[in-house]
């Protein structure tokens, strides 16, 4: 329904392209194949003690009255890992060398020391859920509590107390990117300078699903089978098998459905080898699943940096230099990707969608007290966009000048761009989308709402965030295409958590082969059936897994057609495909066709032991840039502070859109989530204890449905050349645009108390206490 409470299809919804997704009917009526579903089949039940301190020593753990409980198979500890062997949780990311990046050991159950609340200590292993509880509360385990630090500015300070060895000072690595002279050039010779200090709060993934893993060894084969709640299964049994120091093609992962990841499923967790190795010891198979505080207590965090940007202008307002310098929070372990999401990723999408001459990025990551950080939906675009364009708005209050008027000045406009840190954007309609968003959003009405907003004793603000997401190419990507007696296979190394692979990259393949939709089966996130791929994450699927498909789709058709000549008895010139089907043509008409089913027997017939099969492998480096501007508008209640999203409008360029409907559904989603992230959802921590604040629903909030109004979402497809389909990529996008959009608006409501930035969470207590200043 729409904001005039019209009940009618959006202009996604109306696209002929826009298939309903088909794995709908399966969620919705209770088919999902979701981990903690699967029958038990006399699996064994493990529960992790964890550190209820920020940080300690472990002076003992006795386990003596826990085994004793009915029930109990096994209690471990660390030190039973170190004993035989089993390693260190490795981070996969790597930064140069000058970055100097520390990985310190993490073994999947502490040694001698705790680092985080949530930290895990022991696993206990029982015939029932019941008995591991009731034994884990018997564990007696002498802790020495030590100083704690969680702030990660505080970390790097002289004086703060040392969480390893192995990183002076707190420090994880130092990364510098960009002209440090000729930018220190460009501000001597700015006409204006507006410096902004803000935290990019940090924030828990929260998805619907909490991690689970179900752990099974095969002693005939010597193999480990790992079913997880997850993502990036290739990635995760690379990590896993080092980890318990066997080849990966030992290992085999296995992804059901998955409700919910951004990002944080994508990581290497401790108790994944820890329930492996139980399980080769114990020999049977281990079902693992985390309750809500586990999951806000050790599941990986996202975003958590403290930066102070400059943004350099000349007396015309044309930005000249940007400069930024960030603390990164890591939590007290380098996860598997978490340094990237403040080094590499941001990289390409700093500066945004504007023509700045020079830009650099200076980072220093910091080891701390809490949960480990890791890649966050947007990880590192979010936070490069978001600095920006508040620094944007603050200019142009300095100014005098109108905000979007500002960005007009500077956006890019001639392509291909390289940028000041060496990226070249291909193509978009930057100033044009803002146009379009502005007109889309009523601009020329705001004046008049605000009016009313005011006659009911409210503040009303309008907001402008533009955004450049940044959608990776590496690592490659591979597909498969096979023809099965009863459908065609479609296996990709992507791995959809409820972005509709299902639905849109059968889609895909479907138009290439002409055929119809419920002739192909989707398989995904199965090492076994999937033996390589890159991975999920980036918004890089239909980028890199739909040109690998696209790929399969031509190596398919190449490696039938000489079997189809021959059934066909013609020459390979004479026979064309069509609309699932092989055509031998003659001067005098068709005289005969075979399907890709008939291919396919025809191998089986001959006695060949081969499945007809084509395989894609996508080796591209190149990004793609999506982009667009959104516009928020809020309500503030001038007596509490209270903040309500009133109109949020979207103008979005991903490129050429397989499903629009699927795409709308995707933004949808991710704005939900960057309005949390600027509105409500704050991990906390406090600043001396090292406890967490915010372990549970009752202290972590997240957007409802009645806090966000209807979302008014548009698309502009300008394609790219960086793949044959031309798309850019949307699954992070909404989460990219949103914040600064929202901040924008509520700053602006705010102008009148003289209030020129609020940091994220614009809480109502926050913003009740700025009015009071």
């Amino acid at each position: 329904m729409t904001r005039e409470g019209r009940d009618v299809l959006t202009a996604a919804a109306r696209d002929p392209r826009s298939l309903r997704r088909v794995e709908d009917e399966r969620f919705l009526t209770g088919q999902g194949r979701y981990l903690d579903d699967a029958p038990a089949n006399g699996q064994l039940v493990a529960v992790v003690l964890r550190s209820p301190h920020a940080h300690a020593d472990i002076r003992s753990v006795d386990a003596a009255d826990a085994l004793q409980v009915a029930g109990v198979r096994a209690i471990f500890t660390g030190e039973d890992l170190a004993r035989d062997g089993v390693g260190h949780l490795p981070c996969s990311l790597t930064l140069d060398e000058a970055a100097g990046l520390v990985v310190p050991p993490r073994p999947p159950l502490c040694l001698g020391r705790v680092r985080h609340v949530g930290d895990p200590v022991a696993l206990v292993v029982a015939n029932t859920r019941r008995a591991a509880v009731d034994a884990l509360e018997q564990i007696v385990v002498n802790y020495e509590t030590l100083p704690a630090v969680t702030d990660p500015t505080e970390a790097l300070s002289p004086d703060a107390p040392a969480l390893w060895a192995e990183a002076q000072g707190n420090r994880a690595f130092h990364y510098r990117r960009g002209d440090f002279a000729a930018t220190r050039l460009q501000f001597d010779a700015a006409a204006h300078v507006v410096e902004l200090d803000l935290v990019n709060n940090r924030v828990a993934a929260a998805a619907m699903e909490p991690r689970a893993a179900i752990a099974r060894w095969d002693e005939a084969g010597d193999r480990f089978l790992l079913e997880l709640s997850g993502a990036s299964v290739h990635q995760i049994r690379r990590e896993t098998a080092t980890v318990l120091g066997v080849a990966p093609d030992r290992v085999d992962l296995v992804c059901p459905d998955v409700g919910g990841g951004f990002g944080m499923k994508n990581v290497t967790y401790p108790e994944y080898p820890l329930l492996l190795w139980a399980a080769r010891r114990l020999r049977a198979p281990i079902r693992w699943v985390a309750d809500r505080t586990e999951e806000f207590t050790s599941g990986a965090h996202g975003r958590d940096n403290h930066t102070r940007a400059r943004l350099a202008l000349d007396a015309d307002g044309r930005f000249l230099a940007l400069s930024v310098e960030t603390v990164a929070n890591l939590g007290a372990y380098v996860s598997s990707l978490g340094p990237g999401a403040a080094t590499t990723a941001p990289t390409p999408a700093m500066g945004g969608l504007y023509d700045i001459p020079a830009v650099t990025m200076d980072v220093r990551g910091a080891f701390t007290n809490t949960a480990p950080v890791d890649a966050y939906r947007g990880a590192g675009k979010p936070e490069a966009n978001y600095l920006l364009e508040r620094l944007i708005d603050i200019a142009a209050g300095r100014l005098g000048v109108d905000a979007a008027d500002l960005r007009r000045r500077n956006f890019i406009r001639a392509f291909p761009h390289r940028n000041a840190l060496g990226f070249t954007i291909d193509c978009g309609e930057f100033a044009e989308n803002l146009e379009r968003a502005l007109l889309a959003a009523d601009r020329a009405g705001f004046d008049a709402r605000k009016a009313q907003s005011a006659a009911s004793g409210k503040l009303r603000g309008f907001g402008v965030g533009c955004f450049l997401e940044t959608s990776r190419g590496q690592p490659d990507e591979e597909a498969w295409l096979r023809v099965r007696p009863d459908a065609i296979e479609v296996a990709i190394g992507t791995q959809s958590n409820g972005q509709g692979h299902e639905t849109s990259f059968v889609q895909l393949v479907a138009d290439r082969l002409g055929l119809p939709h419920d002739r192909f089966r989707f398989v995904q996130g199965d090492t076994r059936t999937v033996p390589r791929g890159g991975g999920h994450g980036g918004a890089r699927s239909v980028h890199m897994g739909g040109t690998a498909l696209l790929l399969a789709a031509e190596d398919l058709l190449r490696r039938a057609l000489p079997i189809a000549a021959r059934l066909l008895q013609a020459d390979e010139a004479a026979v064309a495909y069509s609309d699932g089907a092989f055509t031998a043509l003659t001067p005098e008409g068709v005289s005969g066709t075979v399907d890709l089913s008939g291919v396919a027997r025809a191998l089986v017939e001959a006695g060949q032991d081969e499945t007809l099969e084509g395989h894609g492998d996508n080796r591209c480096d190149r990004y793609t840039f999506p982009n667009g501007c959104h516009i928020a508008e809020v309500e503030v209640d001038r007596n509490s502070g209270a903040v309500t999203l009133a109109r949020y409008t979207a103008v979005d360029d991903y490129g050429v859109l397989l499903n629009p409907l699927l795409a709308e559904g995707q933004i949808h989603g991710g704005v939900a989530q960057g309005i949390g992230q600027a509105l409500m959802e704050e991990a906390l921590y406090e600043r001396d204890g090292g406890q967490i604040l915010s372990a549970t629903f009752m202290d972590y909030a997240m957007p409802r449905g009645g806090d966000l109004p209807w979302l008014d979402i548009r698309f502009v497809e300008i394609p790219t050349d960086a793949n044959p389909i031309g798309a850019k990529g949307s699954g992070q996008a909404g989460a990219i645009a949103a914040p600064q959009a929202v901040i924008n608006a509520v700053v602006d409501a705010l102008r009148p108390f003289g209030v020129e930035h609020i940091d994220m969470p614009a809480t109502a207590e926050r913003v009740w206490r700025a009015m009071r200043g």
